[in-house]
């Protein structure tokens, strides 16, 4: 007594059809697998080009900060908690000239005003008229084209 004498027989034509089914499926998973391969390689190749830009961005912003406080490592190490061997040496390849022009950027950035704080005490200060604002729809106001024939 066998086992395989037992189920139904199968045809040929069966068996070749479940045959390149199955090599169907392994071509498939294959395909699968190498595009895997592809998109992962490209995904870490795209991190570490991130993680690069990230180390010089700190490496200069160490770099600046430093400058900007007559390299006084310990002073910058206290501040910051960070190691103050640690921003020397992150500092170190960074040239005067990139320095200065973190510096730069930096001092333009902080002369930029700002715009949202800046517009909203602008509007407070500027409301010197009698007329009503209109209602947003935060508050409850009408917003679908009436607030415009409230107005009127």
């Amino acid at each position: 007594m066998t086992t395989t004498s037992t189920p139904a027989r199968v045809s040929a034509a069966e068996l070749r059809r479940r045959v390149r089914a199955m090599e169907s499926l392994q071509a498939k998973t294959r395909e699968m697998a190498a595009a895997n391969v592809l998109t992962t390689r490209r995904t870490a190749a795209d991190a570490a080009a991130q993680k690069e830009a990230a180390d010089i961005a700190a490496r200069e912003a160490a770099a600046a900060a430093l400058r900007l406080f007559d390299h006084d490592s310990q002073l910058v190490s206290q501040l910051l908690g960070v190691p103050a061997d640690e921003l020397e040496r992150e500092a170190k390849p960074v040239t005067a000239a990139r320095a200065k022009e973190v510096i730069e950027s930096l001092r333009a950035r902080a002369e930029r005003p700002r715009a949202t704080r800046r517009a909203r005490s602008d509007h407070s200060t500027n409301v010197t008229s009698p007329a009503p604002a209109p209602a947003s729809p935060e508050a409850g106001g009408l917003d679908n084209g009436q607030t415009d024939a409230a107005a009127a």
